[in-house]
C-alpha cells in the first residue's frame, strides 16, 4: 500500500549577516526531526525567497514584491535576522513585512533552559509569552524631523485649531504621530486570551503607559478589558470587575468573587504600568503568565525578559494574523557582523522559532523532538561560544557542530 506523504511548502529567507550559518544548521535540524518523527511521511519543501542585503545586490530592492508574493501564496514562512537599510527606503523591513502582511501579533515565548547562564538567582521563574502588538504605535513611522516643512505645518496646525500648547521648543522639535486603535487592540488581545484559554494559562496582563498617555496606551487597557468582559464574559474574571465589587461591596466580597473565578478555572484578566511591570519581572516573574501589550512596550518588554533566561540568542519569535492564518517565524536577534563566519553564532532562537513553526502547522511531535534535542544538549553544556564563554566546563561547539549533535540527540 502506498502512503502519500504529506508535504507543506514553505519560503525561508536565510537573513544577512550570521543569517546563513544559522539557517543551514537549523534546517538540517528541522529536516531530520519532521523525517525521523513521522518516519518519511511527512516532509517541507523549502523555497527560498530574497529580502534584505542579498536581495539588494540581486534585484536593487531590499524587499522584493516576488517575495511578498510568495509568502502571501504559502501563508507562512521562516526567515532569519535582516540588515535594516541605511538612508532613505524601507525603514526596516522586518516592520514592512509585518505591516505589509498585517501580522498584527508578535509572539514570544520566554522560558529557561536548564544550563543556560542567567543573570537571576531563579531563572526558571520566568515562564511567559508576550503578545506584542505589531502594527501600530511610533512602528508606524509617523514622525517628521527637525525643521521639516512638514513639522512646522503640523505644529501651527495644533497650537492654531487645536489649542495645544505644550510643544515646549516648537522650533526645534521634531513630531511624532503615535496611533493606537480600539480594532487593532481588541484584535491582539482576542489573541492572547484566546491562547491562555487553549493552554490553561492562569492569566492575561495587560501592559501599558495608560497614567500619562490616557488615549492611547489607557484606550489599550480599557479596550482590552471590553473585550473581555463581552467577548469572553464566562471564561475570564477581570481586575475592572473586581474593582466594581470592591466600591460596591467592599474588599473581602471582591476577593471572594477572584478566588472563585479562580477555582472555576477562569482566566483572570489584569494590567499594570509598564514601568512597574519591568519591576515586577525581576521581583516576582512567577505572577505573570500571558502578556499583552502594546507595540513599543511589547519591543522593551521582549528583550528584558529575554535577558532573564540567558539572552536574545534562544529567544524565538512569531508573527502571526490569527484571522488570514498567515504567520512569518523569526529568529530576534541581530545579524552580528562581528562574528560573521566564525562558526560563534547561536542557532537557537532560529530552531525554537521553528518549533513555534510546527506548532503552528499542528506538526507537535516534530517540535517537541527539536525542543528535548535543545534541552539535553544545554544540561550537557555542549554550546555555541555565546553560553560556553560564561560556564566553567562547558565544551564550546561551532553553529555547525552544533546543530549536527542535537541531531544525534533527535
Amino acid at each position: 500500500m502506498t502512503h502519500t506523504i504529506e508535504t507543506k511548502q514553505i519560503p525561508y529567507i536565510p537573513g544577512d549577516g550570521i543569517g546563513a550559518e544559522i539557517w543551514q544548521a537549523s534546517q538540517a535540524v528541522i529536516d531530520h526531526a519532521v523525517a525521523k518523527t513521522y518516519n518519511g511521511q511527512k516532509k517541507i519543501e523549502w523555497t527560498e525567497v530574497l529580502a534584505g542585503e542579498k536581495a539588494f545586490n540581486e534585484t536593487g530592492d531590499w524587499l522584493p514584491e516576488a517575495t511578498l508574493e510568495a509568502i502571501k501564496q504559502a501563508n507562512i514562512a521562516i526567515k532569519g535576522p535582516l540588515t535594516t537599510p541605511v538612508g532613505e527606503g524601507v525603514r526596516s523591513i522586518n516592520v514592512a513585512l509585518r505591516q505589509q502582511l498585517d501580522l498584527y501579533a508578535c509572539v514570544r515565548p520566554v522560558r529557561y533552559f536548564k544550563g543556560v547562564p542567567s543573570p537571576l538567582k531563579e531563572p526558571e521563574k520566568t515562564n511567559m509569552v508576550i503578545f506584542r502588538e505589531n502594527t501600530e504605535d511610533v512602528y508606524a513611522g509617523i514622525e517628521f524631523p527637525i525643521h521639516s516643512d512638514e513639522t512646522k505645518k503640523l505644529i501651527d496646525f495644533l497650537t492654531s485649531e487645536l489649542a495645544v500648547t505644550k510643544i515646549r521648543f516648537p522650533e526645534t522639535s521634531a513630531i511624532g504621530i503615535k496611533p493606537i486603535s480600539q480594532e487593532g487592540s481588541q484584535r491582539l488581545v482576542t489573541a492572547a486570551i484566546e491562547y491562555a484559554l487553549l493552554h490553561q494559562e492562569p492569566s492575561v496582563t495587560l501592559v501599558h503607559k495608560g497614567n500619562i498617555m490616557k488615549f492611547t496606551e489607557g484606550g489599550f487597557k480599557n479596550w482590552g478589558y471590553d473585550i473581555a468582559e463581552s467577548q469572553f464574559k464566562a471564561q475570564t474574571f477581570t481586575m475592572r470587575t473586581y474593582q466594581t465589587i470592591q466600591k460596591e461591596a467592599g474588599v473581602e466580597a471582591a476577593n471572594d468573587a477572584l478566588k472563585a473565578a479562580q477555582e472555576q478555572g477562569k482566566v483572570i484578566i489584569k494590567d499594570v504600568i509598564a514601568d512597574n511591570f519591568l519591576q515586577q519581572i525581576l521581583l516576582y516573574p512567577e505572577k505573570y503568565a500571558v502578556i499583552a501589550t502594546t507595540n513599543l512596550n511589547g519591543d522593551y518588554v521582549s528583550d528584558a525578559l529575554a535577558a532573564q533566561v540567558g539572552g536574545i540568542g534562544i529567544s524565538p519569535g512569531g508573527n502571526i494574523n490569527y484571522d488570514t492564518g498567515a504567520a512569518i517565524f523569526e529568529a530576534t536577534h541581530g545579524t552580528a557582523p562581528d562574528i560573521v563566519g566564525l562558526g560563534k553564532a547561536n542557532p537557537c532562537s532560529l530552531l525554537l522559532s521553528a518549533v513555534m513553526m510546527l506548532e503552528y502547522l499542528g506538526w507537535q511531535e516534530a517540535a517537541d523532538a527539536i525542543t528535548q534535542a535543545i534541552e539535553q544538549a544545554l544540561i550537557t553544556q555542549k554550546v555555541t561560544s555565546d553560553f560556553a564563554d560564561q560556564l566553567e566546563n562547558a565544551t564550546c561547539l561551532t553553529t555547525q557542530e552544533f546543530g549536527e549533535f542535537l541531531i544525534t540527540l533527535i
